[in-house]
């Protein structure tokens, strides 16, 4: 039987379509399936679990602020009124940079952005936000 060790959560690639950018943190890679209480009538004290409405968490893409305005200017669209929706994946490599594990998410638009927390004591890096809402995850 073959050992799979486990992958690092550090060596990933952001894909959205028509859209080049990179991102230092990815998160909300997340499906949930409802559970509805059914209860039969012919059995009062038992209740069956059926399956209801399926939710995807808003993914969560976090990149250091540059002067590229392509991120913002998305966010702006839907701001303006005119919502343009882009299928996307995150990739999670292997040591040599090769893809293992593939999430796609569909119909995604960003739905928050949030500017980088500015400080004149530190020497961070400035950070910016946007959140992706979507209509589907699946991984591949």
């Amino acid at each position: 039987m073959a050992r799979h060790d486990p992958l690092k959560a550090f060596n990933f690639r952001v894909e959205i379509d028509g859209l080049t950018a990179s991102f230092s943190e990815v998160s909300g890679l997340e499906s949930e399936v409802e559970a509805i209480d059914y209860r039969e009538g012919g059995e009062p004290l038992r209740v069956r679990k059926l399956p209801g409405l399926h939710r995807y968490a808003n993914i969560v893409l976090k990149r250091g602020i540059t002067r590229d305005l392509e991120l913002w200017s998305w966010h702006k669209q839907v701001l303006d009124g005119t919502v343009q929706r882009r299928n996307g994946s995150v990739v999670l490599l292997d040591d040599q940079g090769q893809e293992q594990v593939r999430w796609n998410f569909v119909n995604s638009w960003p739905c928050k952005y949030i500017g980088p927390t500015l400080n004149a004591k530190g020497s961070d890096v400035a950070i910016e936000t946007l959140e992706l809402t979507h209509e589907g995850l699946e991984r591949v």
